[in-house]
């Protein structure tokens, strides 16, 4: 394990965004649908991408790697009848349930694995309408890992609980428009994370693919080809979240470039948070300069945007003022209990921290605490923690540092680019 320690300091600068996970995941299949060869331009190379990457390299793709672009073909080599598709997801959600509900649309059989934390995730609410279309499944007695899954599903009505993750939904809609006859896909409770069904319906009509939506209810013709050679993968707002929210906290001044409006991504909630809490936001193209201080309380609902969730509890722990953080049941399913984690930091940092079911309410400390807290390992909540870090009254050691290598493995460079006076100690 890497300790790192971060010290009291203002972040003042301008980069680009790395990026995007999400649109790189997207990306990737939608290369792997087209089925032919196919450029994913600027790509995230993280832990979470490379999965996504190595399960798809296991159903037939093949791989080259330049410095800009991850090229893409079927591969020529054909697995023998009944051969086993053998994945290892690591600690990637998003690669589980997309290449699940991807498997599920070819004949031939999956095997499922990944690391301790993966699973422990749930899976049950996309199986369940995979198995009802023809999907054979074999699971452990207890957790998601491994899964053996068999189809192919045949094409008809789906329903999806989407009260636990909108990954379901997004894995759903890649895959039914390859099936041979139109599908529906109605999803029940309420949807978490909208924002991620946008990025998806966003990348699927990039690539020629056509669907009706109304409300909570899709139809898709089945049939359908996956247009297109490539796709430019936009800067990640879930990274530059960090960075606009330590400028906010430490008095400093930050630019993010790169992260173009017109693909949806459900962390730019944190600008109108951040305006909320009394810090200046500035959007002009694809940029966003964002400076501090902020000082004022909020009041904000996080369902959309739950990856946010350890975030804005710092931003609040770190205001004197009284916020209130809403919604985001399915925190819970993450890497790690988030809710737990966030009340934890706010704590740690000296804020005073009221938990009810369904919100937290922190009253943010005059003077932040330094943080000692060596047994993090849950990316967010590491980065999170790091932000907290150059507001303490002291320095700030952390673990793991090699976390932050899941989504944004350039963190600690970036925030030291910026002025953050961080450090490896172990």
């Amino acid at each position: 394990m890497t300790i790192i320690e971060v010290r009291p300091s203002a972040v003042v600068g301008k980069v680009r965004a790395p990026p995007s996970k999400s649109y790189t995941h997207r990306a990737l299949i939608a290369g792997h649908l087209a089925g032919r060869r196919y450029r994913v331009v600027h790509p995230l190379a993280a832990d979470d991408t490379r999965a996504t990457r190595r399960g798809l390299a296991a159903l037939g793709t093949t791989f080259t790697a330049t410095a800009d672009a991850w090229s893409m073909r079927p591969s020529r080599a054909r697995p023998g009848p009944g051969a086993l598709a053998r994945i290892h997801c690591g600690e990637s959600g998003t690669t589980l349930r997309f290449l699940v509900a991807l498997a599920a649309g070819q004949p031939r059989p999956a095997r499922f694995d990944g690391r301790p934390q993966l699973a422990r995730r749930p899976i049950e609410g996309l199986l369940r309408p995979l198995r009802a279309a023809g999907a054979s499944t074999t699971l452990p007695k207890r957790g998601s890992l491994p899964l053996r899954l068999e189809g192919p599903i045949r094409p008809g009505r789906f329903v999806v609980d989407g009260s636990v993750s909108s990954q379901y939904i997004s894995g759903l809609l890649f895959v039914l428009p390859t099936l041979p006859s139109a599908s529906t896909l109605r999803v029940t409770g309420e949807a978490v994370s909208a924002p991620y069904i946008r990025a998806t319906e966003s990348v699927l009509r990039a690539h020629g693919i056509r669907f009706a939506r109304q409300g909570a209810r899709w139809r898709i013709a089945g049939g359908q080809r996956y247009r297109g050679d490539r796709f430019d993968v936009p800067g990640d707002a879930s990274s530059a979240a960090y960075l606009w929210v330590a400028a906010a906290l430490s008095g400093g001044s930050v630019e993010v470039s790169g992260v173009p409006q017109e693909w949806p991504q459900a962390d730019r909630a944190i600008l109108p948070i951040l305006r909320a809490a009394g810090a200046s936001v500035w959007e002009r193209g694809d940029s966003v300069r964002v400076v501090g201080p902020a000082t004022e309380g909020f009041d904000v609902d996080l369902t959309g945007s739950p990856d946010l969730y350890p975030l804005v509890g710092v931003l609040a722990s770190g205001i004197p003022a009284s916020s209130r953080l809403r919604g985001a049941p399915h925190l819970v399913f993450k890497e790690s209990d988030r809710k737990l984690a966030t009340l934890r930091l706010a704590r740690a940092m000296g804020a005073a921290v009221t938990a009810s079911r369904g919100a937290l309410r922190i009253r943010g400390a005059r003077t932040v605490r330094s943080l000692r807290l060596r047994d993090l390992d849950d990316h967010r909540v590491v980065m999170s923690a790091a932000v907290a870090g150059l507001v303490g009254a002291g320095p700030t050691t952390l673990g793991d540092a090699r976390a932050v290598a899941k989504s944004f493995p350039s963190f600690w460079r970036v925030l030291a680019k910026l002025g953050g006076e961080v450090r490896a100690v172990r």
